[in-house]
């Protein structure tokens, strides 16, 4: 795990997030005291377990971006879940276990991705050398492998390397693996049985011959070399322990399943799920296609605008398994402004990115960025508030005409200043119920 400092957390999040100094400081306290956990042994290192966070605020605030932003930046496994997709045991649907095992994939496909770029220079080699043994196959007398031979594969090999022979085509052995039905495989899970790997052994690869273009055949060779080279087993032990030890799992719409039953209804099962939840919070061992998962030291990010319940409706036991909360504000014009220009993925950034690639020099003045915000916020006020989401629909709307014409313009530098976006916006702006349905 990356030794980062609580506050060399919170100003890489300022990067892409703005605002939300609470929920930063939280969520970077919890990845510091897991960093601390590695660093005890034995019984004290099992027994400081995470403290598990609970985000309130209005949908487009930041919640989940900061969620997953943390997780890219110390590495860490990240699935993010629906608490509403859930169903108490009993009912058709997902059960909550589910969560872990998606956790577990995560682990294993980003431990493998690393195992992978590890040997991927072995395997370019290899696959270079299977490529010259098709392009020039060695000949099978002894005395026939001469110098003369070993100059023409070195003279093939510098063709390979240049991109000359990217296009002829060569006739490869690919192989295919049995696909099995991933509800059949999910159902195997819960049983703690690897099913895909059954099959795979009990039915075996079918092997046939394609042709294809060298450029092509090189991928799919470094594939199979690199898949010769890393060691599965090895692979499995680490994500096992990634998923254990350095897990994140996002909870999200946490207040839909807040409060108890009123009658049969649609909300049957609401309570239930939070008794489902809770186990795995608090720490249990899930059965998944690897190997047994302990969750006890996956920190838990659940999230709501808990505007119709609160935090106090969950049931008292899952309660104190979330034992941080913060509250994430809205956002204001100010906000817009910030978020428009300063973070690294800012939405006039990525426009700009996009019409540079038709030659378009694209260009926002000052007091179109503020006029852009204000209609996002007179937007979110007149119809639901989306928080910075509603940003990309008024961005959307206001370039709508560059965008389209953009490949056939005369005129390759285009400033949008505040009246080019009224004059876009005019008629949204005037009518009230235009504004509604269409921003």
């Amino acid at each position: 795990m990356r030794n980062l400092t609580p506050r060399e957390i919170v100003e890489e999040l300022n990067k892409y997030i703005i605002g939300q100094d609470a929920a930063k400081r939280a969520v970077a306290i919890a990845i510091r005291n897991r960093w601390r956990r590695q660093q005890l042994e034995g019984e004290m290192a099992e027994e400081v377990l995470p403290k598990n966070i609970i985000m309130i605020g209005p949908t487009g605030v930041g919640k989940t971006e900061i969620a997953r932003r943390l997780a890219n930046l110390v590495d860490a496994p990240f699935v993010k879940v629906e608490a509403s997709k859930y169903t108490e045991v009993g009912y058709h649907g997902r059960d909550v276990e589910s969560m872990v095992r998606d956790l577990v994939e995560v682990a294993v496909n980003m431990t493998r991705q690393q195992h992978l770029e590890a040997v991927r220079e072995k395997a370019e080699q290899a696959a270079e050398e299977r490529l010259l043994d098709l392009l020039l196959p060695m000949p099978e007398s002894a005395s026939e492998r001469n110098s003369h031979y070993r100059l023409t594969r070195e003279k093939f090999r510098e063709r390979l390397r240049s991109g000359q022979m990217d296009d002829k085509m060569v006739e490869i052995t690919v192989e295919e693996k049995p696909i099995v039905l991933q509800g059949v495989v999910a159902g195997a899970e819960e049983m703690g049985i690897d099913f895909q790997n059954m099959i795979e052994r009990m039915i075996p690869s079918r092997v046939h011959r394609r042709k294809v273009p060298i450029s092509d055949a090189r991928k799919i060779l470094t594939q199979q070399e690199a898949d010769k080279l890393i060691d599965k087993e090895k692979i499995t032990e680490e994500s096992l322990d990634k998923a254990q030890n350095s897990g994140i799992i996002f909870i999200d719409e946490l207040d839909k399943i807040a409060g108890r039953e009123r009658g049969i209804g649609p909300d049957v099962s609401r309570e239930g799920v939070q008794r489902d939840l809770l186990p795995i919070v608090e720490g249990s061992t899930v059965a998944t296609r690897y190997g047994l998962v302990r969750t006890d030291h996956i920190l838990f990010i659940a999230a709501g605008a808990f505007h119709v319940s609160k935090p106090s409706d969950l049931i008292p036991e899952l309660q104190g398994r979330f034992p941080i909360r913060v509250e994430l504000t809205d956002l204001g014009k100010e906000d817009f402004v910030k978020i428009l220009t300063q973070p690294r993925n800012a939405l006039t950034r990525q426009y700009r990115a996009l019409l540079q690639t038709e030659g378009v020099d694209l260009e926002f003045t000052q007091d179109a960025i503020e006029q852009i915000a204000e209609v996002a916020v007179l937007a979110n006020k007149r119809a639901q508030n989306i928080g910075a989401r509603r940003l990309q629909t008024v961005m959307e709307k206001v370039l709508e005409d560059v965008s389209f014409e953009a490949p056939e313009l005369n005129d390759k530098k285009i400033v949008i200043d505040a009246e080019y976006v009224n004059r876009k916006l005019q008629d949204v702006i005037k009518d009230e119920d235009l504004t509604r349905y269409i921003l």
